[in-house]
């Protein structure tokens, strides 16, 4: 029966030592890569599993993972949580995965939720009602490990995964701007990290073009179609001209926007030239298909999960705020005919 493996008959059929056998099933640094590669591989053939209960109590660790996200349903969270996976199932950890809905108090109950199943580590992407970051300084003066993906908390002891928001927002503005759009709008995000960085990347696109930059177009979105729908609306209706061009938070929100500027009769991309973030499984599916930001996810995911590992196992790891770059995908949205 797979149940009754040991690491000895493991070890006898490689030719290695049980030790160098636990070793490698444990994800150590001291055994090398191909003897590691032979090991878990072998593993897996015999039908190895490992007891979890007798291994906790003996390392006082459970090999669990905590990931909390703020958005179940965004298919940018699906798969960066793919991504945390395929590290979590190489290295031996299992996953337990939480949802905050946007909302702090279900962020708060999750990460309570997390602590009490007693995970190793902990991956977190804020909510955006999160104004108060005093349970995450709680858990990391704890000692309990953790690490933030996408929507980033810095300066408070732990490591970062994220994007260049501010590099990608101002990429795209700056694409915008030349087509020769020269009135533009923004739909802005929450006062989180990414909805900072993004809004200044699209301000210092206009600035370094010397293009005015009207207050009164810079309205808060929030992430959902919602909030970009009923923006775009105010925008609409706040002016007795109308913006050329609309620079959206992510592509929820554009596409709440889309929809408002088709409302009041108007053309994408002939009047109202617009672009996202995030590139949305729906951004290319649009009857005007939408240009974008896209994020690699799944490498977020997966540097986020190799970074708590490393914390995980060496008390000394420093910290590190690591960001991946984007790239801008052109479809016709923005005013370009270019294929999708």
């Amino acid at each position: 029966m797979a149940e009754n493996v040991t690491l000895k008959q493991i070890a006898a059929e490689l030719g290695v030592s049980a030790m160098t056998v636990s070793r490698a099933l444990n994800n150590l640094d001291n055994v090398d890569k191909k003897t590691k590669k032979r090991i878990v591989e072998k593993a897996r053939s015999m039908g190895y599993t490992p007891n979890r209960v007798a291994k906790s109590l003996v390392s006082k660790r459970t090999y669990t993972i905590g990931v909390v996200i703020p958005e179940i349903s965004h298919a940018f969270f699906a798969q960066v949580v793919s991504g945390i996976e395929n590290v979590l199932y190489e290295t031996n950890y299992q996953l337990l995965l939480t949802n905050s809905a946007e909302k702090t108090a279900r962020e708060k109950k999750a990460l309570e939720t997390l602590l009490a199943q007693q995970v190793d580590g902990i991956l977190i992407s804020c909510s955006e009602e999160t104004e108060d970051f005093s349970l995450y300084k709680k858990i990391i003066d704890s000692g309990k490990p953790l690490v933030f993906f996408d929507r980033c908390i810095e300066g408070i002891g732990a490591s970062t995964v994220s994007v260049d928001d501010r590099k990608g927002a101002r990429e795209m503005t700056q694409h915008m701007i030349d087509h020769g759009y020269r009135k533009f709008a923004y739909l802005r995000g929450p006062e989180i990290s990414i909805g900072k960085e993004r809004l200044e990347g699209y301000r210092r696109a206009l600035k370094e073009n010397g293009i005015e930059i009207r207050e009164n177009w810079i309205v808060q979105s929030g992430f959902k179609e919602k909030g970009g729908y009923e923006a775009m609306i105010q925008i609409l209706e706040s002016d007795s001209e109308i913006p050329r061009a609309v620079v959206a938070v992510n592509d929820p929100a554009a596409i709440g926007a889309i929809e408002a500027i088709e409302e009041y009769g108007y053309s994408v991309p002939e009047d109202i030239a617009i672009c996202g973030f995030t590139d949305d499984i729906r951004a290319r599916l649009l009857k005007c298909p939408l240009t974008t930001v896209v994020q690699p996810s799944e490498s977020i995911g997966r540097k986020a999960a190799e970074k708590l590992i490393k914390v995980i196992e060496n008390k000394n790891e420093p910290i590190e705020n690591i960001e991946l770059l984007t790239d801008l995908v052109i479809r016709k949205s923005c005013g370009c005919n270019k294929p999708v």
